[in-house]
């Protein structure tokens, strides 16, 4: 029997962890709270996790210009989803560190004004959070069971810490915008996995960079003269003819004008 398409985003969100909350909860989270498991972590009920989904997606569309939205992750793990997020939606992205003043700060070089402001994690992203308050921004955060959420008009419970939980959820949030807006119909899928909205180590990507590049470059260098596959082997005449056959430094002959000096002639017994 096959799954309904919303049968296998709650399997996806399972398999990326996001129904994992943390060990302290937020009195205004516990409305999205399935329960507690004996280690002391608090299980999410993704159904609602699902819903605030939708529900985010429908203000997401409404919003005529997408240029007006803003999309933004102080969190390293979620910089790459924004990344991506922004690129499929039509978004602006802004990852990294937040620069005060940003939504507030009209003559600031870098000043925005959206209509719909989309975060990461309320915590780490409460500067953002303080200036929406202060200009009227529509704010939608996913909020993990510990996450303060005043200011915050669409809190869509979920694990915001980890990489394909951040990941995972961006995905299924975009895919679920262009569905709204019929750019992907069952007829015309959506040919994007989610793999390319996980953060990636800098270390993986230049390690594949690095083999090539020393396979390259070991390829292109010239064999050293004389060279041999076995150190029992003798060097080529050409290796050690170069430099002279000379037994001992004794052997070797003076140069020319060279003068042996007397060193009593100095006054001084040497």
């Amino acid at each position: 029997m096959a799954l309904s398409q919303k049968e296998q985003d709650i399997q996806l969100m399972l398999a990326a962890q996001c129904h994992l909350g943390t060990k302290n909860m937020n009195h205004q989270m516990e409305r999205y709270v399935y329960k507690r498991r004996n280690d002391g972590i608090y299980v999410i009920n993704l159904e609602k996790t699902y819903e605030k989904l939708q529900m985010a997606a429908r203000v997401i569309v409404a919003i005529e210009n997408p240029q007006d939205i803003v999309v933004q992750s102080a969190r390293p793990y979620g910089q790459r989803a924004v990344y991506k997020f922004a690129q499929y939606i039509g978004a602006k992205s802004l990852a990294g560190r937040h620069t005060p003043g940003t939504f507030t700060n009209q003559i600031q070089k870098n000043f925005e004004e959206p209509r719909l402001l989309i975060l990461t994690d309320p915590r780490t992203d409460h500067q953002p959070i303080k200036e929406s308050s202060y200009m009227n921004i529509p704010t939608i955060a996913f909020c993990d069971t510990d996450s303060p959420v005043p200011f915050v008009d669409i809190a869509i419970p979920a694990n915001n810490k980890g990489k394909h939980s951040i990941g995972c959820l961006y995905f299924l949030l975009a895919r679920m915008v262009l569905e709204m807006r019929g750019a992907v119909t069952p007829a015309a899928p959506w040919n994007v996995v989610v793999d390319l909205f996980f953060y990636r180590e800098p270390e993986e990507t230049r390690e594949a960079g690095e083999e090539e590049l020393v396979d390259d470059s070991f390829a292109a260098l010239p064999a050293p003269v004389g060279a041999s596959d076995s150190w029992a082997e003798a060097p080529a005449a050409g290796a050690a003819g170069a430099f002279g056959a000379v037994d001992g430094f004794d052997a070797a002959s003076a140069p020319a004008g060279y003068q042996q000096v007397d060193a009593t002639a100095f006054g001084q017994d040497f």
